[in-house]
């Protein structure tokens, strides 16, 4: 990055998620440490909701998922033209991502016309009900669009010692949590930590 009046310009990087019951939000907030935590500016992002209110009004964990999301703002496309990263993320929809984020990433076709993303470091991260309820897929099913759009795939190393003893969440194809059927099992410091690290290395790679 360059520098402007002597300060040095922090590698904006969004981290772009969905969450329905708030656990893909708490891996979304560790992975915008991370990026702190490297000297990036993170830009927490949601998309569009597809759920009827009906719906939302039914469900008290949705509710409560969505008043803890309520200060994350709905993304803008031009506002990835911007940027000089992006991480994704998602809970996992039967080994994909979810129809929300699809929809969103769908509508990119100005931004892939432009070339915006290309040579941009770019992570995934997801959220699943057990333990192979299809993280990886989940994860590559993300990557298949940021590689259309020419941007740069980041995964978390072997060097990293959470990725080697987590029991549960965390690949080498980005940050995971197993959260439960009922998704009231929230991810654990360790998944966190690599939730971090990932936000750390798409930064540093992005400067």
């Amino acid at each position: 990055m360059g520098e402007r009046k002597g300060e040095v310009m922090k590698s904006k990087i969004m981290v772009l998620y969905y969450s329905m019951f708030g656990n893909t939000f708490l891996m979304a907030k560790a992975v915008c440490q991370g990026i702190e935590q490297a000297g990036g500016q993170p830009i927490l992002r949601t998309v569009p909701e597809l759920l009827p209110r009906s719906v939302i009004d039914k469900d008290e964990r949705i509710k409560k998922a969505k008043e803890m999301q309520k200060g994350v703002a709905v993304a803008k496309m031009e506002e990835l033209e911007k940027i000089d990263g992006i991480i994704l993320g998602s809970p996992a929809r039967f080994g994909n991502m979810c129809a929300q984020l699809r929809n969103f990433l769908d509508q990119t076709g100005s931004l892939w016309m432009k070339g915006s993303l290309i040579n941009k470091p770019a992570g995934v991260f997801c959220c699943t009900a057990s333990l192979h309820g299809g993280q990886e897929t989940t994860l590559i099913s993300m990557m298949f669009t940021l590689i259309h759009h020419g941007a740069i795939i980041v995964g978390v190393p072997y060097s990293l010692k959470e990725l080697v003893e987590t029991k549960r969440g965390g690949t080498p194809y980005g940050p995971t949590a197993v959260v439960g059927q009922l998704a009231d099992q929230p991810p654990t410091d360790m998944d966190l930590k690599i939730a971090r690290e990932l936000g750390k290395r798409v930064t540093r790679l992005a400067k």
